[in-house]
């Protein structure tokens, strides 16, 4: 483990405890994070990792965020908690506890969150905008400002995004401002919360020399993750979280997947995973077991015979069909629309000039009980892929068939009934005060009460989250909340299940559910498409990979 100076920032956290009566989230906890050093604090979801992170950032202040017993200390400066005394000067509180000034903190620490659109100001009309603002509040000269955005931008693969407005930017593209929004100023310390969650190859193997470039520059790189990746197996020194306290701490080295330390929920991914077990029979055997015990049911939906038989029988009985399907932008950011239902805007009217195709003849079939995975890079246009299914996007041309009838002339209500949408981000779809409210919202109306209290009790047992009905969703860990949106969608026995990057924020025990509900759903006869990054678990679950790149579709 090499630690070779005095740590820019420390904490030694006694006991860490939210206002809401409940025990402490984190306890005998400490960490140092020296410059030029990669620490990462590993966890499954729940461990208490994304608190210490955010205490860490200055984000969540202790008094107003909860109660702290412990310290925090910046650049030698040392806040005292629950003694009433501070050392140091500028930020202690005279009449007791001290207090973190959160802009002066931010100066020196920068953050990524776990959701990436936390990071940003939303009131910015194009990344480059977004990526000046911090600089702008500092009053950075307009020369070096320019500079700064644009070797951030290289750095992170943003140069062609600088004039695109921060809400058209895909899953990945948003995290990578994000990252730039943190660095762009060189804080001494950088703390990121699954910053690799959403990222397609070349935006992770960017992103991994980014951090690396960082620690080379002396700056002190701290990554809260739930997956062991090649980076993570070079960083200084582990802290592996478990409810909330250490479970174990040193050099990656010494903590490999043989020693039983680090706990069964971490994912250990790509290279680390071909280091530490062989993962998609692990993945395979905990999704098995998960769903004997929930369901009883031991069948899995056969693979190569499905797959031949979708090949061979084209849209024969498919129960999604796209047939040359083609999609564009308005420089603005809305829909293109032609031929009555969708028409094209008129240059001559003042409207913005056509935007390049996102999707180009798209030709896709997935049959009842078929799992088709689509992968490709960020921006490729997946996500819009995904909301043609149901009508929230219409084609520009070409036609979107469900159990082999056109959507077009449907309302999208309608088409959702048999089209269940999970999107990327969960916060797109929770918005009630239970979630038992939450997964039987519009049962009633569909089903009737008696089934509609059914459906929702199995689809929240579906995903392992029947013990929490009466909580409210904010109070779910980010994997929590993924899965509640997707027993949503489960609640509603769609004959077409589609799934946006759903296996982001999920630790091992949370893919295993969202593997066993995948295949329990294909198996009952849905058709399933699944949009990610994840090629361990995508190769593992579905019956057929297809690419997305160039607004096409081509077989893996």
């Amino acid at each position: 483990m090499r630690l070779p100076s005095s740590p820019v920032l420390k904490a030694g956290i006694q006991s860490f405890t939210f206002h809401d009566g409940g025990g402490p989230v984190l306890e005998r906890i400490g960490v140092a994070a020296a410059p030029g050093t990669l620490t990462a604090v590993l966890g499954a979801s729940g461990s208490g990792k994304t608190t210490l992170g955010r205490l860490l950032a200055g984000w969540l202040t202790p008094g107003a965020g909860g109660t702290l017993h412990g310290y925090l200390e910046l650049d030698g400066i040392r806040l005292d908690f629950g003694s009433g005394r501070a050392e140091g000067d500028g930020t202690a509180h005279h009449r007791g506890e001290p207090r973190i000034d959160p802009a002066a903190w931010g100066r020196r620490v920068g953050f990524v969150p776990q959701d990436a659109a936390a990071a940003l100001s939303t009131v910015r009309a194009t990344v480059a905008e977004e990526l000046a603002f911090g600089l702008e509040n500092a009053g950075v000269p307009r020369t070096a400002m320019v500079a700064a955005v644009e070797r951030t931008a290289n750095l992170l693969g943003l140069t062609g995004l600088l004039d695109r407005h921060p809400a058209r930017l895909s899953g990945g593209q948003l995290r990578r401002l994000a990252v730039g929004c943190a660095v762009i100023s060189g804080p001494a310390v950088l703390v990121m919360d699954e910053p690799f969650a959403s990222l397609d190859a070349a935006g992770a193997r960017e992103l991994a020399a980014l951090v690396r470039h960082l620690v080379a520059s002396g700056t002190a790189v701290v990554i809260l993750s739930q997956v062991i990746d090649r980076l993570l197996l070079a960083a200084d020194q582990w802290l592996v979280l478990d409810a909330g306290t250490v479970a174990a701490a040193g050099d990656p080295a010494d903590l490999g997947p043989d020693t039983g330390l680090v706990p069964a929920g971490i994912r250990w991914v790509g290279e680390a995973a071909r280091a530490a077990q062989p993962t998609a029979l692990a993945i395979r055997q905990t999704a098995t077991a998960a769903r004997v015990a929930s369901t009883g049911n031991t069948e899995v939906p056969a693979t190569t015979d499905t797959a031949a038989a979708s090949r061979d029988s084209g849209g024969a009985g498919a129960a999604l069909e796209l047939r040359d399907v083609s999609f564009s932008y308005s420089s603005d950011g809305s829909r293109t629309r032609y031929k009555g239902r969708l028409l094209a805007r008129s240059r001559k009217a003042g409207a913005a000039p056509r935007q390049p195709l996102v999707l180009a003849g798209i030709n896709l079939a997935v049959h009842p009980g078929e799992i088709v995975a689509v992968t490709g890079p960020n921006g490729a246009g997946k996500s819009t892929l995904l909301r043609h299914l149901n009508g929230l996007l219409r084609p520009a041309t070409g036609s979107v068939l469900v159990d082999g009838s056109d959507i077009a002339g449907r309302a999208v209500g309608e088409t959702a009934a048999g089209v269940g949408l999970l999107f990327q981000h969960p916060r797109d779809q929770l918005f009630e005060r239970t979630l038992l409210r939450e997964v039987r919202f519009g049962l009633d109306r569909m089903v009737g009460p008696a089934q509609a209290g059914e459906r929702a009790a199995a689809a929240l047992a579906a995903v392992g989250l029947e013990g929490a009905a009466h909580g409210h969703p904010a109070e779910l860990s980010a994997s929590g909340q993924r899965l509640l949106a997707l027993a949503t969608v489960l609640a509603r026995k769609p004959s077409i299940i589609a799934l946006d990057e759903p296996t982001v924020a999920l630790d091992g025990d949370g893919l295993a559910v969202l593997d066993a509900a995948v295949r329990s759903a294909a198996a009952e006869g849905a058709a399933v498409v699944l949009v990610t990054h994840d090629l361990d678990y995508a190769q593992t679950a579905a019956h057929r990979l297809v690419a997305f790149d160039g607004g096409r579709l081509t077989d893996c």
